[in-house]
């Protein structure tokens, strides 16, 4: 028998659209040392403990006792600290025992990407079922048609990236008039995406007086404005510093000549062990994967000019270990999760802080090590200086040449499989850091330059240095 949704502990429902306030006991919870501590279902703990979810992180701590009891919760929380299951664990308990209508979620997940919508349902997908709750994933690049009959069926629990669910609600294939519990994934990565609109449209639709719960690297305008328009009276945790930096990952900043670019990136790529690339531009990684691949590198490009199974199947191989290099540009990456990923590395820096945070948050997860490795040429540095100071991070700054120890010391490089580091005559560097994404154009000094350095680099693979 389908149920409509009831009233959620701790939150009023009134009838009307003012929200009101939490029963002012339910206000600064200790955090828990344990989840048995929180009378989670026993089915839902057996699950937790078959998956090695034996404690909770400290973000799961401070948020999940007033996140089960109906308060609206503010987090701030890097990637990687373990939110997904401090907003999942606590949605999917409230969940529990409610049938929803054909078309009617009770409950609503917004992320930024297609990847981390799919992230984000692969983390919840067991408890869901030990739950009985059912799940559904609507994202761009899929068929909406497939998706549209997901909610028609009916599912409990939607995870969405904005614009699609924007779709299927024009469309009327999806209505928000019952879901009692929303939650937004790193808030700030949507508002970065110019998603803040259809964010602030959805919140519209969805019953006034229904819980709230929002995590966010960083709490700037943009996320202070959805705050303050839509959480009411929200509890707030704050797990890491303001810049989000992490103690368990290192930050290097590698300076190198424009012409070494390719050949200290590519030695870069070749190292053993998965790494994460970061380039500007779509043609730029194509360009360079496919150089790599020429090299003997098993790399896989990833950015918004693929197709989602493309994308998929592409994240899929790098996780399985089947593609040791994935290149990638900002957006495409939101939302990876990778276990085990020790090097992130900025072949073209990013354009400020934000992204230097979230690029280097897809590694040091969950507690793990890493290490973040920035290229700059010279007429690079005052501008990554900047953004450095500005996301409150001390780089470790070495000047390197491919082929060097040192390189090999802090990245682990070493020769490619196949041949030397450059591929054919093309100028190496050509398409790095070129934020355009065309070719630059080289002067006669530059090509020299490049010249001389590729005929350092070739007499060092010789010697077998």
């Amino acid at each position: 028998m389908n149920a409509k949704p009831s009233s959620a502990t701790g939150v009023s429902r009134s009838g009307g659209s003012q929200r009101t306030t939490a029963p002012p006991e339910s206000a600064d919870r200790p955090p828990v040392a344990s989840f048995d501590a929180l009378g989670l279902p026993p089915a839902l703990l057996k699950t937790m403990t078959g998956l090695g979810v034996t404690e909770p992180f400290p973000i799961q701590a401070a948020t999940l006792p007033d996140a089960l009891a109906g308060r609206d919760v503010l987090g701030r929380a890097r990637t990687g600290s373990g939110k997904t299951l401090a907003f999942g664990l606590a949605l999917l308990v409230r969940t529990a025992g409610l049938r929803a209508e054909s078309k009617r979620p009770l409950a609503l997940v917004l992320v930024s990407t297609r990847e981390l919508a799919q992230q984000v349902s692969d983390a919840l997908t067991p408890y869901a079922q030990a739950l009985n709750v059912r799940l559904a994933t609507v994202v761009g690049g899929l068929a909406i048609n497939r998706q549209a009959a997901q909610l028609r069926d009916g599912a409990e629990v939607v995870v969405a990236t904005p614009g699609r669910l924007a779709d299927l609600v024009s469309r009327r294939d999806c209505h928000l008039n019952h879901v009692r519990i929303t939650v937004l994934d790193e808030a700030d990565q949507m508002c970065d995406l110019g998603f803040l609109p259809q964010v602030s449209g959805i919140l519209d639709q969805v019953p006034a007086d229904g819980q709230r719960l929002l995590f966010s690297a960083t709490l700037d305008r943009d996320v202070d404005q959805l705050v303050r328009s839509h959480l009411h009276d929200p509890v707030h945790a704050s797990v890491d510093p303001a810049s989000a930096s992490v103690t368990t990952m290192e930050h290097h900043v590698l300076t190198i000549h424009p012409a070494d670019k390719y050949a200290t990136a590519t030695e870069i790529a070749a190292r053993d062990g998965r790494v994460l690339m970061f380039l500007d531009t779509k043609a730029a990684v194509d360009r360079f994967t496919r150089h790599l691949r020429a090299s003997g590198v098993r790399a896989a490009a990833l950015h918004s000019g693929k197709s989602q199974p493309q994308r998929t199947h592409t994240l899929a191989q790098f996780v399985e270990g089947r593609v040791t290099v994935l290149v990638a540009t900002n957006v495409a990456a939101r939302g990876i999760h990778v276990e085990a990923l020790d090097l992130v590395v900025n072949v073209d820096p990013p354009a400020d802080a934000k992204d230097y945070l979230h690029r280097g948050g897809r590694t040091a997860r969950a507690g793990q090590s890493g290490s973040v490795v920035t290229l700059v040429t010279p007429d690079q540095r005052r501008e990554v200086n900047r953004m450095m100071s500005e996301a409150g991070i001390r780089p470790t700054v070495t000047p390197v040449r491919s082929g060097e120890q040192k390189l090999t010391t802090i990245t682990g490089a070493k020769r490619p499989p196949t041949g030397p580091q450059t591929s054919g005559g093309n100028a190496p560097f050509r398409g790095l850091g070129a934020r355009s994404g065309r070719p630059a154009k080289e002067s006669r000094k530059t090509a020299e330059a490049r010249k001389a350095a590729e005929a350092r680099a070739a007499a060092r693979v010789r010697k077998g240095r």
